[in-house]
């Protein structure tokens, strides 16, 4: 038995196609013309489909670079925002930040289960987590996050994408 097929048994939840089309268009960062730069994802959630046999992607829930500046001040922020405060999710975000020697992007895989949502949810997003994670090859940077007050704050993100290095996050500087 294949680790994928291992995976999909483990807690019966499939990958649904959008999610890797997704994922395969955050990660390859080719556009070229400034409408296509706009129309790029710079953050999506991922949810369970109704019948909790796949995780699909979540509608409405995504910021595009061409939200921002325009509807979306804050990226980050924005995102945050995006999260629901009683249940579970799988998120992408593609955060831009700079160290003390460059500037860089790269993509964070979020699984956010905050401490209030059901069991049962919790359960269900943690046995399945693998299944996505696996289709998202090449993701240096995974976060677990259990409570709004830790996703708020930028510098617990900053930390996990280089430590004290990164001195700012989507063009705000840190402490």
């Amino acid at each position: 038995m294949n680790d994928i097929n291992f995976c999909l048994q483990a807690s019966g939840v499939a990958v649904n196609d959008d999610v890797i089309k997704v994922f395969n268009e955050m990660k390859v960062r080719k556009s070229s013309t400034p409408e296509e730069i706009k129309k790029r994802k710079k953050a999506v959630l991922f949810c369970l489909s109704p019948d909790k046999r796949e995780i699909i992607v979540e509608p409405e829930k995504q910021i595009l670079v061409g939200d921002i500046g325009c509807t979306v001040e804050d990226p980050y922020g924005s995102f945050v925002k995006l999260l629901p405060l009683n249940d579970c999710r799988y998120g992408l975000y593609d955060a831009t930040y700079e160290t003390k020697e460059s500037k860089k992007e790269d993509l964070v895989f979020i699984f956010w289960a905050p401490d209030n949502a059901p069991l049962k949810s919790k359960m269900i997003y943690a046995s399945s987590k693998d299944a996505i994670k696996k289709k998202f090859t090449g993701i240096k940077h995974e976060w677990q996050v259990n409570s709004l007050e830790d996703i708020k704050d930028r510098t617990t993100l900053a930390d996990r994408l280089g430590g004290n290095v990164v001195v700012s996050l989507e063009g705000t500087k840190l402490k």
